[in-house]
């Protein structure tokens, strides 16, 4: 299924910048011409390998190679490659960490004063007035991305592999469960499970295994979980939860609501986290049966 962030549109337009440089190494001075060949391996490299993911990577930003190669571009041959001071705005747009905008920013400077030497002063006083406009939309742009991409992180699994996730995504899916519900004929209850802190993890991924890949595991602090579970009636979903229960350690505190009785449009995660507050109590699993 094609990625709804549009991975392809992005390969296309990386193969497409890559052709684009390999055309330019034809009239490019030998050192342009290597750094231009590299330039056009790494955006082929790019594009073949690329895979969307929020999460942050452990190695170096990828923003300081192309801010390695466009500094040495304009720095090898500025009198053919100025124009490439205006491709700095573009790389200071992308969200990076702090010491590798810092880089950028100094690597840009450094192109700046590289290309003095082909430009008068005043055609060089109105490239620095402009750049700066243009660095600071940039940089405005690039903190807009860095807080969506971080609401976006919010809802990614907590442990890859398992139903775990963070609780914003249950005030989300809460409401989409009840509709299901309500159109399908299904019964819903939402679990929440009071856990000791040093056991919440391994009872995490424990109640992952337990539910149905359909059934998320939310956790809603560091003592608090819960759960979504979906059962043709209410006694087959108080057997599911008893087996459900049984197989978690003794210490755990639950309470479990009816799904369609909690109101959804008014709940935040401080009443969830105190799921008394949510409505009374139902009756236990064995009332039930």
């Amino acid at each position: 299924m094609q990625s709804k962030y549009k991975i392809s549109l992005l390969r296309g337009n990386l193969l497409a910048a890559a052709a684009t440089m390999a055309f330019w190494t034809q009239t490019a001075l030998p050192q342009a011409a290597a750094l231009l060949w590299l330039s056009v391996g790494w955006l082929l490299v790019m594009a073949l390998l690329l895979e969307f993911s929020h999460r942050r990577s452990r190695g170096l930003p990828w923003q300081l190679l192309p801010g390695l190669l466009l500094m040495a571009l304009i720095s090898v041959a500025p009198e053919r490659h100025a124009l490439l001071v205006w491709a700095w705005v573009a790389l200071l747009m992308l969200p990076q960490p702090i010491w590798a905008l810092a880089f950028n920013l100094g690597a840009a400077a450094i192109s700046l004063m590289v290309v003095t030497s082909i430009l008068g002063t005043p055609t060089w006083m109105l490239l620095i007035a402009t750049l700066g406009v243009l660095t600071l939309l940039a940089l405005s742009r690039a903190r807009q991305m860095t807080d969506m991409n971080g609401a976006i992180r919010q809802r990614l699994r907590l442990i890859p592999g398992y139903n775990l996730w963070p609780g914003e995504q249950l005030l989300r899916d809460l409401p989409r469960e009840q509709i299901r519900c309500e159109r399908e004929s299904v019964h819903g209850e939402l679990l929440v499970l009071q856990v000791k802190r040093h056991q919440l993890w391994s009872i995490a991924r424990k109640l992952s295994e337990l539910t149905y890949d359909f059934e998320n595991v939310y956790r809603l602090d560091g003592t608090t979980l819960a759960t979504l579970l979906l059962a043709p009636s209410p006694q087959e979903a108080a057997t599911r939860r008893i087996l459900l229960l049984t197989a978690l350690p003794d210490t755990i505190v639950s309470q479990r609501y009816p799904l369609m009785e909690v109101e959804s449009q008014s709940l935040n995660l401080a009443s969830l986290r105190q799921a008394s507050l949510l409505l009374s109590p139902a009756p236990s699993a064995e009332d039930i049966s």
